[in-house]
């Protein structure tokens, strides 16, 4: 071994772990520098690395691992379909008149976020059950209105969620488990009740889909005798998609499946004209189709026992909440996070509303942002580059159990998606769920400002994985 003279006229050799800064500052003044990117298990909780350490004792290391398999294939196995449109108080469970679902885990008035409330009052106007915004929000706030979460309905909803009793569904049906799940027809992009939005010309544009749309197209889904959701998911993440913020080609695919079953319907020619011009003016029509989808495809978990799964992840703009399969409808929650993204023009981040919507079910299903591989262009939208793209999805792959057979990544030589978050993976590797997702401006009443990407907030699946270790005391 050389001496202490030997070791500083020498060219050093240094491995860094821990923080990247640190690597950094070395390489800049010429060392020889290999970064090791490391932290500590359970982001150095020392009750979650005892509660980790008893977690993989072989026994309940064993019980948990099969359930998950089991679980993972439940989710792999679905074959979503749509089958109908419906008027929302004929099919969801539970609905009615003073009756409105929501996105996210639950949430009273008081802590609502703006588009959220401005959506409500929107839907309130809609509903005949209010004459004016003033009118609209007294409403709200008497007590008379009821707000649930869409996911207590069988249903979800893009940002905002809010579904009220006359608006139409989607209804998809998981041909392999036989559950039915529920999501409202996408407005369009910008100024729409969905980001919080309830000016007049959003109020029309609700009726006219409620008198027009909705009834015929919910005619061509008839026609056709079923549509199946999961094959034409599967196709368009081979043409660039991920499906959740990026649904051109399967906006393209939906049109093409559905014309032709219009056309043999006793609808005139103008009227789908109409219809056809409305899905294809607007490239995320998939959108909310795939949501029922992933909703249909993820339930068969919810309660699954013994099984550490994310069966639901979900934002209310307040908060982020999330449900474990083996703890059944038991929230976990924790506030929202701030999107990172683009912005439309004359708006910013300080503009922003926390993350907001159920349309993580799509990452949750193994599509959206796991699988924004598929989709390198999607950074168009929601910033950053290709290259990310794939590191995302490479990420998301250590924190899942399972494989896609059906959602496959041509850019990673056809593999299958990454699906079954299990918070074990989460908690001992501090790798949170990646989201991408769109932005709606923090008060009501103005809507989409932008589009960006974050990670899901850490202690919800800290407190998550305290509860699931519960069961094996």
């Amino acid at each position: 071994m050389g001496n202490i003279h030997d070791i500083f006229n020498s060219h050093p050799k240094v491995i860094n772990m821990g923080l990247e800064s640190f690597a950094e500052s070395l390489a800049e003044q010429g060392a020889e520098v290999q970064h090791v990117d490391w932290k500590p298990v359970a982001f150095g909780n020392p009750a979650l690395i005892k509660l980790l350490k008893r977690l993989n004792q072989p026994a309940i290391k064993g019980l948990i691992d099969e359930a998950n398999r089991k679980a993972s294939e439940r989710i792999i196995s679905a074959h979503p379909v749509l089958v109908d449109i419906q008027r929302a108080q004929d099919v969801i469970p539970g609905m009615k008149k003073n009756l409105i679902l929501h996105a996210g885990p639950p949430i009273d008035w008081k802590r609502m976020c703006g588009p959220v409330r401005g959506a409500i009052m929107g839907a309130l106007i809609y509903e005949g059950l209010a004459k004016d915004l003033k009118e609209a929000e007294a409403l709200a706030m008497s007590g008379d209105i009821e707000f649930d979460p869409c996911h207590h309905h069988q249903t979800v909803g893009p940002m905002a969620g809010v579904v009220s009793s006359s608006m139409f569904v989607y209804v998809v049906k998981n041909e392999t488990e036989g559950n039915i799940a529920f999501c409202t027809l996408n407005e369009g992009l910008g100024k729409v009740l969905r980001f919080g939005a309830y000016g007049d010309d959003v109020i029309q544009r609700l009726k006219w889909m409620e008198k027009l749309l909705a009834p015929a197209l919910g005619k061509g889904v008839r026609q056709s005798g079923g549509i199946s959701v999961r094959d034409l998911t599967a196709r368009a993440l081979m043409m660039g998609d991920e499906c959740h913020n990026r649904n051109v080609a399967a906006t393209s695919l939906f049109i093409r499946a559905i014309t032709p079953h219009l056309l043999s319907t006793d609808l005139d020619k103008e009227t789908i004209k109409k219809v056809i011009e409305f899905l294809s003016g607007n490239d995320h029509s998939f959108l909310n189709l795939s949501m029922a989808a992933c909703k249909a495809a993820t339930d068969p978990v919810v309660g699954f026992k013994h099984s550490s799964l994310v069966s639901t992840m979900a934002r209310n703009g307040t908060e982020l909440g999330i449900r474990i399969a083996g703890l059944g409808n038991k929230w976990f929650t924790a506030q929202a996070g701030m999107p990172k993204g683009l912005y439309f023009a004359g708006y910013s981040e300080k503009d922003s509303c926390r993350d907001l919507g159920d349309s993580t079910v799509s990452e949750v299903a193994g599509i959206g942002g796991f699988a924004m591989a598929s989709a390198p262009a999607i950074v168009k939208f929601v910033g950053g580059t290709a290259v990310d793209a794939i590191r995302y999805t490479k990420e998301m792959y250590e924190i899942c159990v399972a494989e896609h057979e059906t959602y496959l990544i041509p850019a990673l030589d056809f593999r299958g998606t990454p699906v079954g978050v299990d918070i074990r993976l989460v908690n001992e590797l501090n790798l949170l769920p990646f989201i991408n997702t769109g932005i709606a401006h923090k008060d009501p009443g103005i809507g989409q400002i932008g589009a960006g990407i974050l990670r899901a907030p850490q202690s919800c699946f800290e407190e998550a994985l305290e509860e699931f270790g519960k069961l094996f005391e």
